[in-house]
């Protein structure tokens, strides 16, 4: 996973309206509900099938440090998906997505300026099309490396060249060493 995909899955989760089963035994009896059998879900955790059941029956009180970090994430990866899809929807076509990041930014600027990158701190919002081309894109599996280029795109029109106002001239930005990056929509 990369960063940009970890950066709208922790902003998904802060969408939750009821948070996720803590113990054990809650949460493997979701992914069996999920998933619908015990083998299903010992594939997604990386145990065996027999293991599932004892956490279901409760003859395992705890996992293993590793294995109850799988179950967490496939947990939060499953837990209100109708509450994620509305506020994506919502960012998409309405309210649009904040860009929070400290990052090296580069671009190609015209003969006599700079156009040496540097680290930047920025907060931005960009406009609903940015968040639209940054859902599908993730959703068409795409890399992390385009997912930084619509973000970089987007930070090119609404920051650097605010909307054609200023830096006409600025050709290409990009995304580099990120420090930080937190997203809200």
């Amino acid at each position: 996973m990369g960063e940009v995909d970890e950066a709208i899955e922790r902003a998904d989760r802060e969408s939750f309206t009821r948070q996720p089963p803590k113990t054990l035994k809650g949460q493997i009896g979701f992914l069996l509900r999920q998933l619908g059998s015990a083998k299903a879900v010992a594939r997604e955790i990386g145990v065996t099938a027999d293991s599932v059941n004892r956490y279901r029956r409760g003859a395992r009180k705890h996992a293993r440090a590793d294995v109850a970090v799988r179950i967490q994430d496939a947990v939060r990866k499953r837990w209100q998906p109708q509450v994620r899809k509305r506020r994506q929807r919502q960012a998409a076509t309405m309210t649009g997505i904040t860009v929070e990041t400290r990052a090296r930014f580069g671009y190609t600027a015209p003969i006599g300026t700079t156009d040496d990158g540097r680290f930047r701190r920025l907060t931005v919002h960009l406009p609903p099309q940015y968040a639209q081309r940054l859902f599908d894109a993730r959703d068409a599996g795409a890399s992390d490396q385009q997912m930084r280029a619509i973000i970089a795109e987007g930070f090119k029109e609404i920051y650097f060249q605010d909307g054609g106002a200023r830096a006409t001239g600025l050709s290409d930005v990009t995304l580099n060493d990120i420090d930080y990056l937190d997203l809200d929509y």
